[in-house]
């Protein structure tokens, strides 16, 4: 069995990583030959100015008396340039945003793994290809571009990464330090003849990264006076350093300047996914080669901003990142003309290298071209193209050069994509392998479904192994014959082994069926009827929260349908009222919104109240509670009212901008650390061990929680308090001799395998519970499938320096968290009902990916970049969830059956 589990996590970790190679896969294309427009630039200069974090709206709208946060910016969509939208894409994050901006592509998706700070996969630039360019700001950003560089020309300068602080007294000093920098450098310029031969070069770029709003934005929300008040500095600062370059370069009329935003983001202050706050993002450039404002008397747009912003008169021009925004040039028509159409044969270029790759890795007989773009399409269009402009019909060339790049950007999407079919065939046969094979080992070793039907044991055939083989070969043939990367072979190889194993069960899955016909069709059918809704609930609830309510709304009357209702009466009032309680949640909106320190103080309250209870109950019970462990329950108790304190102390800390207390800091870190320490020092007795886990959790929780998802783990585990006695009562309705009081049970006792009984139908039911709580567990509280689901704020605690991932991992064990005590909640289910962990752990293994199977299908790359994302997130979230199913299921047996003891003491009991 140790070994089924081992190969276990090794297929999931396979079907896992299928997910990159299938949809994550860079679109980076090498081997062109550069293309160059034949006509001079009208600027010898760029100056670049981003951002970072601010929302289109807040940069346009108007306050509410009526004026604008940043006149000088305002000024010039009016009297000197032309502005818009930049509609990014997800993920809304620093990193691929600057690289859309500067590098002219989407970010590649294995950037995640190295927090957006290195290159996965080296890239060309405009920094690149400029002659120098000088940067400033963020030391996150600022080192990608100049890493890439060929040669020594992209000089750039960072402050500190700590005073990228969430916490800090004034953020918007992050954006006057770049300004001040720039001036700095500009007055030594001056009196360094080597430096101010450069910057009077051709082709020179001046890249200003600003952070203040984005770090505002994170620490007070976007509609926070600091936020705003941060854009109206920010326009200060442009307007200075504008009149800086026109002062320094003596008015010349080469400069030109863009002002823009790498992503926006969320009312309640993230960003990452695909809602519109974050990915409407401000355009305005000006200066050299940029058209004048044009006053317009109607525009035609899907969105009512003009109005709002009332800027409805003067033209709106909307850009997407790849293509070049010819109405945006003052320049003439030739110009244009020639520069899209240098555009769209870089493009073509890209999609010829791409054809070339894959017909060259692909035989011949199998290769399918994209046919609405064939060699003869694409030269008659180049040919025309250049006859319009050759003849001065500029329109007409521009226009044809813009079907000609949309042609070949979805060809570029088809090769890119050419193998998605052919893999996803492969993960899907795998899965479906691999969950019959579990079903096949559940039904054999841990049930008595087949145990009635006579088996004669026949000689094993070579014949099965051996086409088995033959097929592995034959694969492993195809895939070499076409030069397939490494990966290839794993997912085409893996389904092999997967149905060998199934196919050699071959007598199991016969006597299956005969067992299965012995049974009423009526109760099989309705016993897939009842399996098949629960599943689609499961699946649905990840796009629906409310679907949780439903379910929990079910688990609620469940008692009331069977002869539990009669039997214990509190028992199934009490699940009925928590399930209700919990079904709450589900409702409420997605934490971090709507931040609520009180709900935070009001959940410790009920811990403390809860703890004095169960203290005092335990107090009066004889021989139940030894001092050592009356200590423990003491030290919890107190960790509560720190974590309650520091939570307070923060809050208003941060609110007087004063930044977090070393004391709060060290604290919150220590009280991290013992969370999973001092659970093992108390008593093993079933309860007393989950209420000892459920007190040092809390405490670790109530750190990381902002508003009324701090109730939530509380009430999660008084269900799961109730879920252990209910199942005993439902132990004891089905027959099950030998039931012990619960009372009486202790974890570290060494269960004799023999009392192990075999599965029955009831057991699925236990199992579907579980992957229930586990799913409501992750969304019961938000939505995590979205990255703008998480709020930063939760952290602040622990730190409020900006670090990706230790930010990212506390938020992910403020995720666990619930998905922990469902977890030890389980164990205590599977040893009071005598069930094997590997038996019930099959079925849930099972019933995952069968839900896994269903997000892999449902997985698109069409629609909305927020239905693109949370497609894909689904997926990685249920395989997640079964890999770490494993671990942590490991981590509740850890805390539910060792002990530690203070200096060896003896016990002494209190009378």
């Amino acid at each position: 069995m140790l070994l089924f589990f081992a190969l276990g996590l090794l297929v999931h970790f396979v079907f896992f990583a299928s997910i990159f190679d299938i949809y994550f896969t860079s679109p980076l294309v090498h081997g062109m030959t550069p293309q160059f427009t034949p006509l001079p630039p009208p600027a010898r200069r760029l100056v670049l100015f981003v951002a970072d974090g601010l929302r289109a709206d807040a940069l346009y709208e108007l306050d509410e008396n009526g004026n604008s946060r940043a006149p000088f910016i305002r000024n010039i969509i009016m009297h000197e340039g032309s502005w818009g939208i930049s509609h990014t894409r997800v993920p809304t994050e620093s990193r691929p945003g600057h690289v859309a901006l500067i590098a002219g592509f989407y970010e590649d998706v294995s950037a995640v793994a190295k927090g957006w700070k290195e290159n996965p996969v080296e890239f060309d630039s405009l920094f690149n290809e400029s002659k120098y360019t000088w940067s400033w700001g963020s030391p996150d950003i600022l080192p990608m571009f100049a890493k890439g560089a060929s040669g020594d020309h992209v000089y750039t300068y960072s402050y500190d990464s700590k005073r990228q602080d969430f916490g800090a007294h004034d953020a918007t000093k992050l954006d006057t330090w770049v300004f001040d920098n720039v001036k700095d450098f500009f007055h030594h310029a001056r009196n360094n003849q080597s430096l101010l031969s450069k910057i009077n070069e051709e082709k020179i770029v001046f890249f200003l990264h600003l952070l203040g709003i984005d770090t505002n934005g994170h620490a007070h929300r976007p509609s926070s006076r600091d936020y705003k008040d941060n854009i109206k500095k920010v326009d200060d600062g442009v307007k200075e350093i504008v009149s800086m370059f026109n002062h320094f370069y003596g008015n010349d009329g080469k400069t030109t300047f863009i002002f823009t935003s790498d992503h926006g983001m969320t009312d309640w202050g993230s960003h990452g996914a695909g809602h519109p706050s974050e990915t409407l993002t401000p355009l305005v450039t000006w200066g050299a080669g940029i058209k004048y404002p044009q006053r317009v008397s109607a525009q035609q747009f899907d969105d009512a901003f003009l109005k709002e912003w009332r800027l409805e008169n003067w033209k709106r021009l909307d850009v997407n990142q790849g293509i070049l925004p010819v109405d945006y040039l003052n320049n003439t028509d030739l110009f244009k003309a020639e520069s899209i159409f240098t555009n769209a044969v870089q493009i073509l270029e890209q999609f010829k290298v791409k054809m070339t790759q894959k017909k060259e890795a692909t035989l011949p007989f199998l290769f399918t071209p994209f046919k609405s773009l064939s060699d003869s399409k694409e030269f008659d269009i180049l040919r025309k193209a250049r006859s319009y402009i050759k003849h001065r019909k500029f329109d007409e060339a521009v226009s044809l050069c813009k079907e000609l790049i949309h042609l070949a950007l979805k060809g570029l999407s088809y090769y890119h994509t050419y193998d998605r079919f052919f893999l996803g065939i492969n993960i899907a046969i795998g899965f479906v392998g691999w969950i019959s094979y579990a079903s096949l080992l559940i039904i054999k070793s841990h049930s008595n479904l087949i145990r009635s039907v006579s088996k004669e044991v026949k000689k094993p055939s070579h014949l099965l192994p051996c086409s088995f083989i033959a097929i592995g070969i034959l694969v492993a043939f195809f895939l070499l014959i076409q030069a397939c990367p490494w990966t290839y072979y794993v997912y085409c190889l893996l389904p092999v082994p997967i149905w060998y194993a199934v196919l050699r069960e071959f007598q199991v899955i016969q006597d299956l069926v005969a067992s299965l016909l012995t049974y009423p069709l009526s109760h099989f059918v309705g016993y897939l009827l009842v399996f098949t809704l629960g599943t689609e609930v499961l699946v649905l609830s990840f796009f629906y929260r409310y679907m949780l309510t439903i379910g929990l709304t079910a688990f609620a009357a469940w008692p009331f349908l069977t002869q539990l209702w009669t039997r214990a009466k509190v028992t199934s009032l009490s699940w009925t009222f928590f399930s209700l309680l919990l079904a709450v949640f589900p409702l409420m909106p997605v934490v971090g919104r709507k931040p609520d320190i009180s709900l935070v103080m009001g959940a410790g309250l009920l811990v403390l109240l809860l703890s004095l209870y169960v203290v005092t109950s335990l107090t009066k019970r004889k021989d139940s509670f030894t001092k050592e462990e009356l200590l423990v329950h003491l030290l919890q108790v107190l960790s509560t009212v720190l974590s309650m304190y520091v939570v307070y102390s923060t809050q208003s800390s941060l609110l007087r901008k004063q930044g977090l207390p070393l004391r709060n800091q060290i604290i919150s870190w220590a009280t991290l650390a013992s969370s999973l320490i001092v659970p093992l020092l108390s008593s093993p007795a079933l309860f007393q061990r989950l209420f000892s886990i459920l007190l040092s959790l809390m405490s670790t929780y109530l750190l990381l929680s902002t508003g009324y998802e701090a109730l939530f783990p509380l009430v999660l585990s008084c269900l799961m308090f109730v879920w252990i006695n209910i199942e005993q009562e439902t132990l004891q309705q089905s027959g099950v001799s030998c039931k012990q009081k619960l009372t009486s049970i202790q974890f570290s006792y060494n269960t004799d395998i023999t009392q192990f009984r075999q599965l029955c139908l009831d057991d699925i039911r236990r199992a579907f519970f579980l992957v229930f709580f586990l799913v409501t567990a992750f969304f019961g509280t938000g939505n995590i499938a979205s990255i703008n689901s998480f709020d930063l704020a939760s952290v602040y605690c622990f730190l409020t320096v900006f670090s990706p991932f230790m930010m990212g991992s506390l938020m992910m064990w403020k995720i666990l968290i619930p998905f922990v005590l469902v977890m030890c909640a389980f164990e205590a289910v599977q040893f009071t009902t005598q069930l094997s962990s590997k038996s019930l752990f099959l079925i849930v293994l099972v019933i995952s990916d069968i839900m896994a199977l269903h997000f892999f299908f449902l997985v698109k790359d069409y629609g909305s970049w927020l239905d693109i994302g949370t497609s894909i997130s689904h997926y990685v979230i249920v395989m997640s969830m079964t890999i770490f199913l494993v671990f942590l299921n490991g981590l509740a047996q850890l805390l539910t059956t060792r002990k530690l003891r203070l200096c060896g003491k003896p016990k002494s009991h209190l009378m």
